[in-house]
């Protein structure tokens, strides 16, 4: 649930309270930071907004997609133009 922060310099803004394993948040952290944001908050607002934002994307296709960034990343997989990856929709 939601909680008002009254003392919130931002009236637009509301507080909420979210439970997590440590191990959850220490995962946060570690990606939050390594992503370049500027904080914790900066970081789940995008992440919640990108859930809202796209609600047809589902855990498989995040999943696909993390899989696929982070095989870029370290090189394991030949990349793909905007174009090959669009038209494997097809």
């Amino acid at each position: 649930m939601s909680n008002t922060d009254t003392a919130s310099s931002d009236p637009e803004k509301t507080n909420i309270n979210i439970r997590l394993t440590e191990t959850f948040l220490e995962d946060i952290d570690a990606t939050w930071r390594d992503e370049g944001y500027n904080s914790r908050s900066e970081f789940i607002r995008d992440a919640l907004r990108d859930a809202v934002r796209h609600p047809d994307l589902t855990r498989e296709s995040w999943k696909e997609i993390a899989a696929v960034e982070h095989a870029r990343r370290t090189g394991e997989s030949e990349t793909f133009s905007r174009e090959e990856i669009l038209d494997g929709d097809e």
